[in-house]
């Protein structure tokens, strides 16, 4: 007589599916982080034992560690949460193991986003000190609940902080950020460092004497003043030095003035000096900067990388220096500049005295000659050599306005190089030059 096999002893065993599970920590300061143990240390450890609790269900823990230290929950640029992602996306992981909701998000709408991806690969998000599982309705119920907690918690502790910072700002207390120039911290205190405080002093001295930020960055440069983080002085760095009220002694706060703690560096009365230039028009004190400066060859003199070179000029000792400078330098770009800057009456002495010897040559005379013919058909060579002779002797009598018109009116352009300065001269200009000294023979400067 057969006997038929029993259920047990036909039936397969069952195969546990392996689930992935990745532990995710962070916290929002950096404060303790060097110890040997720190939080992120302890919330990894207790992610750790329920996973391995969760072994008989075929839980297996991610090799990878996921830790974002010093960064606050209200974002989600967050290095290993990112990688986090990628992760996921890529089909490493199953299930996110946190300490708490909060560690992995404190935004109600960024959580949903992140929730969206863990659906979209079949992802699970489990928190071992608040238990509810993310695919059912009672559990997103549940975690809309603790994230509302989470973002109002946040919020509070926000509130607080701001509450803090202007209460001690209140109190002339430095709050932290980027040290100014002039200042060092000590003991969470402003110090004053009396070499960058003669720094910050320059600034304002210069610029209530120029009058112009442009003309200011050139003179910085070639007295060798930096800025506190060791790179010359640019506009944006001396606008920032000059509107930084630090520098008189105060802290300010959402428009409110209060003493500080820390002593002033810049006067009273050289900051309302300095002040009152910065209220004109950006356009009358350019047109000012202009007049202060004698420039022949505006316009007209290019440096190396063919760009034009602007006049500038600077007091030293009560003496004017001018300049033409690079726009590399202007604008703080000047690595690799040939010619960076050069002395406006070295280069002004060479073009004039260049002019004056082209002028005398016979094949700029007979080229003069032939342009001015299409409006004087009855010149001759010997009128027009004649004519560029007589320019000669009355130049250095001519009045500056005078000269630097009729340089413009003869020059097209100079060139600046390290080798030297190559002058490209009008003929038309030549020849209306001719015209007018043929018609004046006797002109007198004026």
């Amino acid at each position: 007589m057969s006997r038929k096999p029993t259920s047990a002893a036909t039936a397969a065993p069952a195969t546990i599916r392996k689930v992935r599970c990745a532990v995710y920590t962070r916290k929002s300061t950096d404060e303790g982080l060097e110890k040997e143990f720190n939080s992120l240390d302890a919330q990894r450890e207790s992610c750790e034992a329920y996973i391995a609790s969760q072994r008989p269900e075929g839980w297996l823990l991610v090799p990878d560690y996921y830790d974002d230290g010093g960064i606050s929950g209200g974002t989600l640029e967050r290095p290993a949460l990112q990688r986090l992602i990628q992760d996921i996306e890529a089909g490493r992981v199953d299930v996110i193991v946190c300490y708490k909701i909060d560690r992995l998000s404190r935004s109600l709408m960024q959580f949903a986003k992140l929730v969206e991806t863990f659906d979209a690969h079949n992802v699970t998000f489990v928190s071992i000190t608040q238990s509810f599982n993310t695919t059912t309705s009672m559990g997103r119920l549940t975690l809309n609940i603790l994230l509302s907690f989470a973002q109002y918690e946040r919020e509070i502790i926000g509130e607080r902080v701001r509450d803090k910072i202007a209460a001690s700002k209140a109190r002339g207390m430095w709050m932290g950020g980027p040290v100014p120039l002039g200042y060092d911290v000590r003991e969470r205190k402003l110090v004053i460092n009396e070499t960058e405080a003669a720094t910050v002093r320059r600034v304002f001295e210069a610029f209530a004497t120029i009058g112009s930020a442009t003309l200011l960055v050139p003179a910085l440069r070639d007295e060798g003043l930096l800025t506190k983080t060791g790179r010359p002085f640019d506009k944006g760095a001396i606008y920032k030095t000059l509107n930084l009220r630090t520098y008189l002694g105060v802290v300010t706060h959402q428009g409110k003035v209060y003493p500080g703690e820390h002593q002033a560096i810049v006067p009273q009365e050289l900051w309302g000096r300095a002040h009152d230039i910065m209220r004109e028009s950006p356009r009358i004190r350019s047109n000012q900067a202009r007049r202060q400066t004698s420039a022949l060859l505006r316009g007209i003199i290019f440096g190396p990388d063919g760009r034009a070179m602007s006049p500038t000029h600077t007091r030293k000792r009560g003496k004017l220096y001018t300049y033409y400078v690079s726009q590399a330098v202007l604008k703080g770009t000047d690595d690799g500049c040939t010619v960076r800057r050069i002395s406006a009456g070295e280069i002004e002495a060479a073009v004039i005295d260049q002019v004056r010897a082209l002028l005398r040559q016979p094949e700029v005379v007979v080229g003069t000659w032939r342009a001015a013919q299409v409006e004087a058909p009855d010149l001759t060579e010997a009128e027009t050599r004649e004519a560029l002779e007589q320019l000669d002797p009355l130049w250095d009598e001519l009045f500056p306005a005078e000269q630097a018109r009729i340089v413009r009116s003869l020059v097209e352009r100079v060139d600046v190089s390290p080798a030297g300065a190559d002058i490209r001269l009008r003929l038309d200009g030549l020849a209306g030059l001719v015209r007018d000294l043929r018609a004046s023979p006797t002109r007198e400067a004026a």
